[in-house]
């Protein structure tokens, strides 16, 4: 029988939780290690909908990226989705900058979607890319076109040769990124574009679900091939974001 543990140790070998960020809050956040696991949900993001989702599905267990408990509790009341879960008996497990640490995950997926044969920099969390010569505004097009959404970006003035990435709210690695020509994320502030103009790098923003979110169905798989016998659902999330025509 599966247990919450055995898939618990098993995303820790995947992406070791001591390897989070200080600020981050990932690991085994609701729930029973001990309890019995016949039916596992997978999601970016633990909210309303997921939760009574998984609920309606009959899921032990919910995995997603973002933790469901991100800063201290004042309150475990009714209607949260930290006391739905526990009060409908599902546990969950978030791997938040593990999971963007370790290797296959955010942004070695990013990175191999865009096309992109990644390595390692310094700081860990990082993925670098080189790639053949390219434009600002092409190689924000690509993006676009291949995450199916639109992007921001500012035009570092220069050819492209080397990109940084760094998936969701990666903007403010950008300064510790070295010598990139352009810096890959999701979200960004009007002043990390005007930064990145400043030291001649193009700033790409192509938003927070839509960088992070393919990750899901790489989880998805890992999960199905390493617990055979128990069932492994993609919960097919939508972006909360939407945008104007």
């Amino acid at each position: 029988m599966v247990r919450v543990k055995d898939i618990y140790n098993y995303l820790n070998t995947v992406s070791p939780v001591e390897t989070q960020e200080d600020w981050d809050n990932s690991g085994m956040l609701v729930g029973d290690m001990n309890a019995p696991v016949k039916r596992v949900a997978v999601v970016l993001d633990i909210d309303e909908k997921a939760a009574a989702k998984a609920k309606e599905i009959g899921a032990d267990l919910i995995v997603s990226h973002h933790p469901v408990i991100f800063s201290s509790m004042k309150r475990f009341v009714k209607g949260s989705v930290p006391f739905e879960l526990a009060a409908n008996s599902i546990s969950a497990i978030c791997m938040h900058t593990p999971l963007d640490i370790a290797d296959g995950g955010t942004n070695d997926t990013l990175a191999e979607l865009l096309g992109f044969k990644s390595y390692k920099g310094e700081n860990p969390i990082l993925r670098y890319a080189d790639i053949d010569e390219t434009t600002a505004e092409s190689l924000a097009s690509h993006i676009a076109k291949v995450l199916d959404t639109k992007v921001r970006f500012a035009d570092g003035g220069k050819a492209i040769h080397k990109v940084a990435i760094c998936t969701g709210g990666g903007a403010s690695l950008m300064s510790e990124a070295g010598e990139i020509d352009a810096f890959i994320t999701g979200d960004a502030k009007h002043n990390d574009f005007l930064d990145a103009i400043s030291s001649g790098i193009t700033l790409i923003a192509a938003g927070h679900f839509e960088t992070e979110f393919p990750v899901v169905p790489v989880l998805v798989k890992k999960l199905q091939e390493q617990f055979t016998d128990i069932e492994i659902i993609d919960l097919r999330q939508e972006n909360p974001v939407q945008f104007t025509e």
